[in-house]
């Protein structure tokens, strides 16, 4: 079996930085991708890291940058992911053995899910993956699906605005939903690597928690005590919302509006609970002591 050289796109995003500090702290090789000219100077306090500079639209740039390698992350941001292609092009060309692609987040194999803006990208991608590996056998892809993002979500007021106790909370509060931490994330791609052939050419679906707005604002409550503002929304009037954003240009308030609708609206399968892979890559759950840190950890920070 050929040794594990990853190679991480996306390095420096939210996502990224965090893949990028376990596979390090993992003793895996690790190479980044970054785009000529780009935001490669945060990433040099990091050490037995090798940065390449690469032009993302050029299929030849970097499959030689990927020479050697086995496994490539891409952690690209939303507005990036149905532009994977050519990277999956020279992946697949350089010998790559697995690609985990720009996937994490709400269930791309739910039929609704896959009709939204947001997540056509991503649909996209696996059938692209899915005809590559067809082509070339001994090239595989796995997509995790995580959810929201636990702690991101609560720190960017996403899912709750800690900072500013308020709420916006959709279909009522209560609709059960995945959530992740981005560490834990990072281990499931951890847990990919090191099963390969149990994890191929599929997505596998992963949670630190399943939980609810409300449970979630009841945790905030109880640990500091302050008053909170509330108000509810209807996610099939976010829906409408994100359209006409979507016409208007306005791409990422649209892109967030279609992720409220997919992991807030109990049709979109945003429940990860009964289908889950947490086992196989080696990740746990949060109890509800571990959820309640989460939210007093973040709170703090306000």
């Amino acid at each position: 079996m050929l040794p594990t050289k990853v190679a991480l796109a996306g390095a420096t995003g939210n996502l990224g930085i965090v893949v990028l500090e376990a596979v390090l702290s993992a003793d895996l090789p690790l190479t980044v991708l970054t785009r000529i000219g780009g935001n490669s100077a945060k990433l040099a306090k990091y050490r037995n890291l090798e940065i390449k500079e690469v032009d993302f639209s050029d299929i030849d740039s970097m499959r030689q940058a990927l020479d050697g390698i086995t496994v490539v992350v891409s952690c690209l941001a939303t507005l990036a992911i149905g532009s994977q292609n050519a990277l999956i092009d020279a992946s697949s060309a350089a010998g790559v053995r697995r690609f985990i692609p720009a996937e994490f987040g709400m269930d791309s194999l739910n039929q609704l899910c896959r009709e939204l803006p947001v997540c056509q990208p991503k649909a996209a991608t696996q059938k692209y993956l899915e005809e590559k590996s067809q082509k070339n056998p001994t090239f595989t892809w796995t997509g995790i699906a995580n959810g929201l993002f636990l702690d991101w979500g609560l720190r960017e007021d996403f899912i709750l605005n800690l900072s500013k106790h308020n709420a916006t909370l959709f279909n009522g509060g209560d609709v059960p939903f995945s959530a992740t931490n981005l560490e834990d994330v990072a281990t499931a791609v951890l847990g990919v690597i090191k099963n390969q052939e149990q994890t191929a050419n599929r997505l596998i679906y992963i949670q630190s928690t399943v939980t609810t707005q409300n449970q979630l604002l009841r945790y905030a409550k109880d640990i500091d005590g302050q008053e909170w503002s509330c108000n509810y929304r209807d996610t099939r009037d976010i829906m409408q919302e994100s359209l006409h954003k979507l016409a208007n240009g306005e791409e990422q308030a649209a892109m967030d509006g279609f992720c409220v609708v997919a992991m807030f609206d109990p049709c979109y399968g945003g429940d990860f609970s009964g289908h889950l892979d947490n086992a196989l890559v080696g990740l746990g759950s949060l109890d509800e002591a571990g959820v309640r840190a989460v939210v007093a950890g973040i709170l703090s920070e306000a």
